[in-house]
């Protein structure tokens, strides 16, 4: 069973982790470049392997903290006074 998002997730999880191909260990570089090709393919990846890039997306990904960006925008409630 195909699930519509996993294609777009997939090609989400691959442009992102373009970046990180210097940074990636050799097991990470190697299933990187398989889940590349695979992509090329119009392959859709099953549950084992999706499982697999999302772990490697997971531990590049960095959540970025939009709270420091908050004394650059007024709160609604400050305008109003």
């Amino acid at each position: 069973m195909v699930f519509p998002m996993a294609f777009r997730d997939q090609q989400k999880y691959l442009d992102y982790l373009k970046r990180f191909e210097a940074k990636m260990d050799r097991s990470e570089l190697e299933d990187y470049k398989k889940f590349a090709k695979r992509q090329k393919d119009d392959e859709d990846f099953d549950t084992v392997s999706m499982k697999r890039l999302k772990d490697i997306y997971d531990k590049f990904y960095v959540t970025v903290d939009k709270s420091k960006y908050d004394h650059l925008f007024k709160k609604s409630n400050e305008s109003d006074n």
